[in-house]
């Protein structure tokens, strides 16, 4: 039978060797986290943050691909070079605390309460029901959330910061529920149609509408595809019937009030008008030329506006295209949102310069076109019902 240790006699008899130390160390760590998160929420106003973060330094830099424009023809007859294929978008976004979640469907029976926004992408529903576009509805930061952050603290006398901070959230409400239901209807799938992709093809489509149930979900609700997807990750886009449920972003409709001036930023690539106060009306993300000389810095006027436009195909716009140079001929292209120009056409007092929609309301921004300016189609659209012959609109560098 082993002999039992004798046990050291001292000052520290009877206490367990460490204990005070782990348990100081644990109110340490415990203290510097919890002034961490109240300094961050107090400091930042970004608790419940959709995505990356949002800085006033935040830009984009563009590709270089070209993907719509003007040409040298009459204001009225748009013309321009078509889009390519667009990138694939991520399938996820981020919402709340950077965790992916899944978002309950929308019940429209429920009761709501209005409230301040919580995050990022409840923020670009509601600026987007102000006129104030941060582009297609995605939940995600960037250069274009930033411009349209710092358009509405602008707009409301708040700090320009760029950041969906304290005063920002606060003045940000929600005055309907961020998500709705959309119902899938037999009209809307039977105007889908796969979109030619050649000129030529085109020319001979009936119209150029949505190719996909997706694409036309996303362009009804201003959202990102991806967004549309994340929403409903259970459904099946290949088998969609008539009578199908979906959940959708929830933008409010907005009015169209008449402007005195728009100004076009080409650093900025965004585009704003305003009223005779100088009140900010509206507030989207623009694409401008890819080359220098095409960007015709100064006054220009409105001469025409145009709902849902024919486009002419010029192949003497596209020497380096082999089916321009093999047609040889102009073509006519239907409308459609599918058309190089989309839904709307703004014809400029410049002969072949317009402020016209797009197929890609994701390139927006993004991507650079021949000459014109280019929005996503549901701003192009409201800035049509907006815009009055002799509208001045000021292209500033």
């Amino acid at each position: 039978m082993p002999r039992p240790t004798a046990r050291k006699k001292g000052p520290n008899k009877g206490r367990k060797p460490g204990f005070p130390w782990i348990r100081a160390s644990l109110a340490v760590v415990l203290l510097a986290g919890l002034a961490g998160l109240f300094w961050s929420r107090g400091r930042l106003g970004l608790a419940g943050a959709v995505g990356s973060s949002i800085g006033s330094r935040a830009q984009t830099v563009p590709s270089r691909t070209t993907n719509s424009g003007g040409s040298a023809l009459p204001t009225g007859s748009p013309s321009g070079p078509a889009d390519p294929k667009e990138a694939r978008p991520s399938s996820l976004v981020r919402v709340a605390t950077n965790r992916l979640q899944r978002i309950p469907r929308a019940d429209p029976t429920e009761p709501f309460e209005p409230r301040n926004v919580t995050n990022l992408l409840e923020a670009q529903i509601v600026l987007a029901g102000l006129g104030i576009s941060a582009g297609p509805i995605d939940g995600n930061g960037g250069a274009q959330s930033a411009a349209a952050l710092r358009a509405y603290q602008m707009q409301h006398g708040l700090e320009q910061t760029g950041w969906l901070d304290r005063p920002t959230r606060e003045a940000l409400r929600l005055a309907a529920r961020p998500w709705t239901t959309f119902t899938v209807t037999s009209e809307d799938l039977a105007r889908l149609a796969p979109i030619p992709s050649t000129w030529l093809g085109k020319s001979q489509s009936s119209a150029l509408g949505h190719e996909t149930l997706l694409e036309l979900v996303a362009e009804r609700t201003q959202s990102h595809p991806a967004l549309v997807r994340r929403l409903n990750l259970d459904f099946d886009w290949d088998k969609a019937r008539s009578g199908d449920v979906l959940t959708v972003a929830n933008p409010q409709p907005v009015s169209a009030r008449r402007p005195a001036l728009v100004r076009v930023s080409l650093s900025g690539r965004h585009l704003r008008a305003f009223d005779a106060s100088g009140n900010l009306l509206v507030h989207f993300p623009c694409s401008i030329a890819r080359k220098v000389d095409k960007r015709p810095v100064g006054d220009l006027h409105v001469a025409v506006a145009v709902a849902d436009p024919e486009y002419t195909f010029d192949p003497e716009v596209f020497p380096e295209s082999a089916e321009a140079r093999s047609l040889g001929r102009k073509l006519r292209l239907p409308p459609g949102p599918n058309n190089p120009v989309g839904t709307a056409w703004i014809g400029l007092d410049r002969p072949g310069y317009g402020i016209h929609g797009t197929p890609k309301p994701e390139d927006v921004g993004r991507t650079e076109s021949h000459g014109c300016f280019r929005l996503a189609n549901w701003n192009a659209d409201l800035l049509r019902r907006m815009a009055w012959v002799g509208l001045p609109i000021r292209v500033e560098p």
